[in-house]
């Protein structure tokens, strides 16, 4: 009987040790989860999109004219200053920004965005076709710096057409902080 109750208790020691392990290898796994939240958590949510709004065209025939996206869809992190039209960097990182353009085609239409007052080449240009309006976008992933200032300018002799559909936007979001 003795030997029956050792070889049970030594059954009993080995379950458990095997326990102990499962349940350090769960403590390890749900601590790793819980530091991974906590870095989400902190990581900022940065994400806006906007467009030209109203019903009509802007056109310029005297200098450049930077392009102010009041109707806004979304301002996650509140990033985007629809009263200056800039998009200002709140943690370094990559960002995706997006821009669409539409004008009548008897009308060249240029849009150019800017960091930091300095002409990025992603540049959209569409000569006149005749074809009713013509609709031209481009983006691309920025490193950018915090505080770093994105906009867009209208061109010179170009112009831009928005009504309540939205044609004409400005986006962007954080892809990742480095």
């Amino acid at each position: 009987m003795e030997v029956n109750l050792q070889a049970e208790l030594k059954d009993l020691q080995d379950s458990m040790a095997g326990l102990q392990a499962q349940n350090q290898a769960m403590m390890e796994r749900l601590e790793a989860t819980e530091n991974e939240l906590k870095v989400h958590k902190a990581t900022p949510k940065v994400a806006f999109a906007a467009s030209l709004g109203g019903n009509g065209m802007l056109k310029t025939t005297n200098g450049n004219v930077d392009l102010i996206y009041r109707e806004v869809l979304t301002n996650v992190g509140g990033a985007y200053n629809a009263e200056t039209g800039e998009f200002s960097a709140p943690v370094r990182g990559v960002y995706y920004i997006r821009f669409t353009a539409n004008g009548p085609t008897n009308y060249p239409l240029s849009a150019v965005l800017y960091k930091n007052n300095n002409k990025i080449q992603l540049i959209v240009h569409e000569q006149p076709s005749g074809e009713g309006s013509d609709t031209a976008s481009n983006g691309a992933a920025l490193l950018l710096e915090k505080d770093d200032k994105l906009k867009m300018v209208l061109w010179h002799n170009t112009q831009i057409w928005d009504n309540s559909n939205h044609h004409s936007t400005f986006s962007g979001f954080l892809v990742f902080p480095m």
